[in-house]
């Protein structure tokens, strides 16, 4: 798989038909995934294991992932997300 194929993937796992998700993910997966480090990359995969429920709380900062490196990832994911230059 191409890396251009690799984030087109993982942009469409990105969508969860939850606006305050899509809005979050989406973008960061965009434009930003190919960006991270392969462990990074990796921790942004699992992260899109994550029931809907977590990550909606995570998005809206209600709460944090307990895993360091999920935690490390939304941090990145909510701090994008702020600076609101792209959307879905």
């Amino acid at each position: 798989m191409t890396p251009a194929e690799e984030v087109q993937r993982v942009y469409w796992h990105s969508r969860r038909g939850m606006l305050e998700i899509d809005l979050a993910l989406m973008p960061f997966a965009k434009h930003q995934y190919a960006l991270l480090s392969k462990e990074e990359q990796q921790d942004y995969v699992r992260l899109l294991t994550s029931e809907d429920t977590d990550l909606f709380a995570w998005v809206l900062q209600r709460s944090k992932p307990e895993d360091p490196a999920l935690a490390a990832i939304m941090e990145k994911i909510i701090a994008y997300a702020k600076q609101g230059k792209d959307t879905v």
